[in-house]
């Protein structure tokens, strides 16, 4: 089996002396994984960095057996971000969920378009804000349509509206900008934190428990950011 397509990397592994096991979501073939032979090479080894698009050509002896890649980088989108730890970490978190929650050869055009929008959007200065809903349409185009104005409760604390949902255990804040127009200057660092927080929070109970997966530190780390 043999293609030619251009994708994200995902993660990598070392595997022998001078090669890796590396993990792409690719515009064509969904999420695949093959082997990069030489790739602590000095000539290909400084771009194999997680977040980088690569051209890739694959070739693999049958659909059962792990295959290889030769790769050239097209955009090294993630060396961009290495001086900026919150912008880096959101890349990390964001490289991890797109690696846990979607399916090996499985394409996606939406959700690969997606990878590339949130490099575009961390070059924006509301980025953080718009984060929070690239978050949910990650969610729609797997399956989950988180539809937040739905299913939370209203209140009123002096003259204000307050959100939340509820349930027999918590109480988790909703932040009035996932269910009213907001200005971007009243969206404090706690108002992005319990959003995700509170996306976390629905992921937890509707992907990764029944599923009996890990949810990933990476992202928890990420998000203390705005605490």
């Amino acid at each position: 089996m043999i293609w030619s397509d251009k994708g994200f990397l995902l993660s990598k592994l070392a595997f022998q002396e001078n090669s890796i096991i590396a993990n792409f979501f690719t515009k064509n073939h969904g999420k695949c994984s093959g082997i990069i032979y030489g790739a602590t090479s000095k000539k290909i080894k400084n771009y194999l960095q997680n977040g980088n698009e690569l051209f890739l050509e694959y070739n693999s002896k049958n659909e059962n057996t792990l295959g290889y890649f030769k790769v050239e980088i097209i955009n090294p989108y993630s060396t961009k971000f290495f001086s900026e730890s919150k912008k880096l970490n959101c890349i990390v978190s964001m490289l991890e969920l797109i690696k846990i929650l979607t399916v090996d050869g499985q394409k996606n055009i939406k959700i690969y378009q997606l990878i590339k929008d949130l490099f575009d959007l961390l070059n924006k200065n509301d980025w953080f804000v718009k984060y929070v809903f690239w978050e949910l349409d990650l969610l729609k185009f797997i399956g989950f349509d988180l539809n937040i104005k739905n299913f939370c409760k209203k209140g009123i604390i002096n003259k204000k509206n307050v959100y939340f949902v509820e349930n027999s255990f918590k109480k988790i804040i909703v932040p009035n900008f996932l269910v009213e127009k907001c200005d971007i200057e009243k969206i404090s660092n706690k108002d992005i934190y319990n959003s995700l927080y509170l996306i976390g929070e629905y992921m937890k109970k509707n992907i990764f428990v029944p599923n009996n997966v890990n949810f990933p530190i990476s992202r928890q780390y990420f998000i203390n950011y705005f605490k």
